[in-house]
């Protein structure tokens, strides 16, 4: 594909058409009940995995990408916040479609829809299992069959993640860079004319996602072996929205994709000799100590509806047994509402 070479920034991936991913370590959910959307605590590391062809599997050699270091049951989510343009993003877990359940497949599809609308969507932190909520991406090793895969297809070959980006077609991309240097433009003059100037106010932005906190050190990890995939914990309230566009706005063909390998802290050591993360934070400590959860709701967008194929995935602790990782349950002023949430109500009176 030309021009389909994706890059690392940072610990950015950045895949053309403008779309930007991190993947952000996260307070892992209890797998009962419903909760607020969990904290950021700090980016993964990415590397590229042809800077360690004689340490990594000959099979991560022929699929290439990039590779991240996680933890056993460690949770994770992906921002997109820095996208700069509209993009279809698809986003597989063992090479199944988080969105709709479906096989991964080279194109997009409206039913079920297969892919993320960007930058609308500005994270995804699990699979599409519920009406306006996700089960939370927790990391497990391959052969237990406790990965989405597992469940999904009956059998554990891939692991991993997957992205492959699709961009607008031309001339609608012209068009929408043409109506974003007049927003610019517009927005320009409005801060020129200063708060006096009439119509000076400040125009909305984007919620930027959760905040980081760096976890302590702890020690511990996963069992040793090279590959991990993605199963599933608790249960958040995020909606994954429907795309507005006509299916045949976006390109037919993807811009761009990557295969990112999930490998333990321990082989993380031995493949490119660098010291992993520490082991993620105490999720009753973290609450104990007044830090924020949040709220996301954008009042212009609309739910996508779960598939029976990922509603029916169930949690790793089915697999791994008990989870004994203790739980507070944040206060109400812990949780702090993002973009449309709703505000103070408006008193009416006699009139």
């Amino acid at each position: 594909m030309a021009g389909s070479v994706v890059r690392i920034d940072g610990n950015t991936l950045r895949l053309p058409g403008g779309v930007a991913v991190r993947f952000i370590r996260a307070l892992r959910l209890p797998e009962t009940g419903t909760h607020p959307l969990p904290p950021g605590l700090g980016e993964f590391p990415i590397r590229p995995v042809s800077d360690h062809p004689d340490t990594v599997p000959a099979e991560w050699r022929a699929r290439g990408g990039v590779m991240l270091p996680v933890y056993l049951r460690e949770a994770m989510w992906l921002s997109f916040s820095s996208t700069t343009e509209p993009a279809a993003l698809q986003v597989g877990v063992g090479k199944v479609c988080a969105v709709s359940g479906r096989p991964w497949s080279d194109r997009l599809a409206r039913d079920p829809q297969n892919y993320l609308a960007l930058p609308r969507q500005p994270w995804l932190d699990g699979i599409n299992s519920g009406k306006g909520t996700v089960r939370q991406f927790v990391a497990v090793p391959l052969g237990l069959g406790a990965t989405v895969e597992g469940q999904v297809t009956g059998e554990e070959v891939w692991g991993g993640v997957q992205l492959q980006s699709f961009p607008l077609r031309e001339p609608l991309l012209t068009e929408w860079r043409r109506r974003e240097r007049e927003r610019e433009e517009a927005r320009r003059r409005a801060l020129a004319a200063g708060p006096t100037g009439g119509y000076g106010a400040a125009m909305p932005m984007m919620a930027s996602a959760p905040g980081a906190m760096p976890p302590p050190a702890a020690p511990g990890g996963a069992p040793r072996g090279a590959a991990m995939g993605l199963g599933v914990g608790g249960s958040m309230r995020q909606e994954v929205y429907r795309d507005d566009r006509p299916l045949t706005d976006w390109s037919e063909e993807p811009a761009g994709r990557v295969f990112v390998h999930l490998v333990t802290p321990p082989e993380w050591r031995r493949i490119t000799g660098e010291a992993p993360p520490p082991s993620p934070v105490d999720r009753a400590a973290y609450t104990r100590a007044g830090l924020p959860w949040y709220d996301y709701y954008d009042a212009d967008a609309e739910d996508l509806a779960p598939t029976d194929t990922l509603g029916a995935v169930k949690p790793v602790g089915e697999w791994l047994g008990d989870d004994l990782d203790p739980w507070q349950t944040p206060s109400a002023g812990q949780v702090t509402p993002l973009k449309d949430a709703p505000g103070k109500p408006v008193e009416d009176g006699e009139w």
